[in-house]
C-alpha cells in the first residue's frame, strides 16, 4: 500500500510540477492601424469625441481586432486620409510593431468627389469622372502605393501587414431620391472599385503584405440590399457610402483571418 501511495504521490507531483512549468499564453504584439476612413471607422455613426475629424470609432474594425487580439493599439487612421497623409502616419511604427493594418488609395483616387458627381441629378453625369479615376488608378496609384508600402516594411521589419481592401458600394438597384445614382452609374463605380482592388492586391503582393479582399463578403450587403453593411446617402453626409457597424464587424472578422493566418 506504502509502494502505490509512493507512486501516486510521485505521479501527482510530476504531473503538477509540468502544468506549472507550461509557459504561459503571451499577450499579443503592438498593433498600429494606418489608413483612411474605412480603417478609422466612419461609418459607424460612433466616435471618440477626441478624435474630432478623423472619425475614429470604437466599432471600427482595429478596435475590434486589437480586442479579439488582445493587442495594444496605435490608432492614426483618420477620415479623408490619402496617400500622402498616411505616409505622416508611419511615427508609429517601430521594430517592436507586431500587426499592422492600412487601408489606402480610395481618396487618391477621388472615389468620394466621383460617388458626389454621380449622385447629381440628370443631366449631369459622371462619365469623365470615373475615367479620370481609372486612368490614375492604373497609371500613378500603383508607385504610390509602392513607396508607402517600402515605408511601413522599412519601419516595421518584423510585422505582419494586412492591407484592407474597398466594397463594392452598389447592387444596381436605386432606393434614395436624393442620391438616384443610376444603374449604369453604380456598375461603372463598381468597376472601378475592382480596378482599385485589383492594383491594390497586387502592390500588397509585390510587398508580401496579405490582401484582404471584402468584396465577396458584401455581395448581398450594398447599399439598398435589404442587410445593408454600407449606408447610403445619410445624415451626417460623412457617414455615407461607408460600412455601418455590421460591416466594420464584417471587416475585423476578415482582417483578423489575414493577420493570425499560418
Amino acid at each position: 500500500m506504502r509502494v502505490i501511495r509512493a507512486a501516486l504521490f510521485a505521479a501527482l507531483t510530476a504531473a503538477l510540477a509540468l502544468i506549472g512549468t507550461q509557459p504561459a499564453q503571451a499577450a499579443a504584439g503592438p498593433y498600429v492601424a494606418l489608413g483612411d476612413s474605412y480603417s478609422s471607422g466612419v461609418g459607424a455613426r460612433n466616435y471618440y469625441p477626441d478624435s474630432g475629424s478623423c472619425y475614429r470609432s470604437p466599432q471600427s474594425f482595429p478596435v475590434l481586432v486589437a480586442q479579439q487580439l488582445g493587442a495594444p493599439l496605435t490608432f492614426p487612421a483618420c477620415s479623408s486620409a490619402d496617400i500622402a497623409d498616411v505616409l505622416n502616419q508611419l511615427g508609429s511604427l517601430n521594430a517592436s510593431t507586431a500587426y499592422v493594418t492600412v487601408s489606402a488609395g480610395g481618396n487618391d483616387a477621388g472615389f468620394a468627389a466621383m460617388v458626389t458627381q454621380c449622385a447629381l441629378p440628370w443631366p449631369a453625369t459622371c462619365t469623365s469622372q470615373v475615367n479620370n479615376a481609372n486612368t490614375f488608378i492604373r497609371d500613378t496609384l500603383p508607385g504610390r502605393l509602392d513607396n508607402l508600402y517600402r515605408q511601413i516594411r522599412t519601419r516595421a521589419p518584423g510585422a505582419r501587414v494586412a492591407v484592407a481592401g474597398y466594397p463594392r458600394l452598389f447592387n444596381g438597384e436605386e432606393c434614395n431620391a436624393l442620391a438616384r445614382i443610376s444603374p449604369a452609374e453604380q456598375s461603372a463605380l463598381n468597376a472601378s472599385a475592382d480596378l482599385l482592388a485589383t492594383t491594390i492586391a497586387g502592390r500588397a503582393a509585390a510587398h508580401g503584405f496579405a490582401y484582404v479582399d471584402v468584396r465577396s463578403a458584401f455581395v448581398g450587403h450594398a447599399v439598398c440590399d435589404d442587410a445593408e453593411w454600407i449606408n447610403g446617402l445619410s445624415n451626417p453626409v460623412v457617414d455615407s457610402y461607408h460600412p455601418n457597424v455590421a460591416g466594420h464587424a464584417s471587416y475585423a472578422a476578415q482582417v483578423r483571418a489575414r493577420l493570425t493566418a499560418g
